[in-house]
C-alpha cells in the first residue's frame, strides 16, 4: 500500500486530506510537528510527502532541502502545497510537484498520483 505522510499545521485540513488518501486507497500518516517530519520520514518511510509551504515556526523550504540533501530519504517524492503560489520556489529546493490551496480532492489525487509515477530515463 502506498503511504503518504501528511505534514500540515492545520487540523481541519490535516482531518480532511487523511480521509481523502485513505478513501483512495492509500496509507495516510499525519506528522503535525515540522521539528519531527525527518525523523518521521526515517522512521515509516513514506512513498510521498505532502508538505505545507507555510507551516507554523518553521521554513518548510528547510525541511524539503533536508530531506533531498540526505542520501537515504532523497528518492522520497515530495509534493508541497500553498495557499501562495511558490511552486517556482519549491521546485528549486527540490519538490517534485507543488499544489496551489485551495484545491479540489479530485485535483489533489490527480497530483499525487502523477508525482508517484516512475520517471522515464
Amino acid at each position: 500500500m502506498t503511504k503518504i505522510l501528511i505534514v500540515e499545521d492545520d487540523r481541519a485540513t490535516t482531518g480532511l486530506l487523511k480521509t481523502i488518501f485513505e478513501l483512495e486507497g492509500f496509507k495516510a500518516i499525519v506528522c503535525a510537528d515540522p521539528e519531527r517530519v525527518v525523523e518521521v520520514v526515517r522512521r515509516d518511510r513514506p512513498d510521498l510527502v505532502l508538505m505545507d509551504s507555510h507551516l507554523v515556526g518553521t521554513e518548510s523550504l528547510s525541511i524539503l532541502q533536508q530531506l533531498k540533501h540526505d542520501e537515504e530519504l532523497r528518492d522520497i517524492r515530495i509534493l508541497m502545497t500553498s495557499g501562495l503560489d511558490r511552486s517556482r520556489e519549491c521546485e528549486e529546493a527540490g519538490a517534485e510537484g507543488f499544489i496551489l490551496k485551495p484545491f479540489r480532492p479530485a485535483k489533489l489525487i490527480a497530483e499525487v498520483r502523477t508525482v508517484l509515477e516512475p520517471q522515464s530515463p
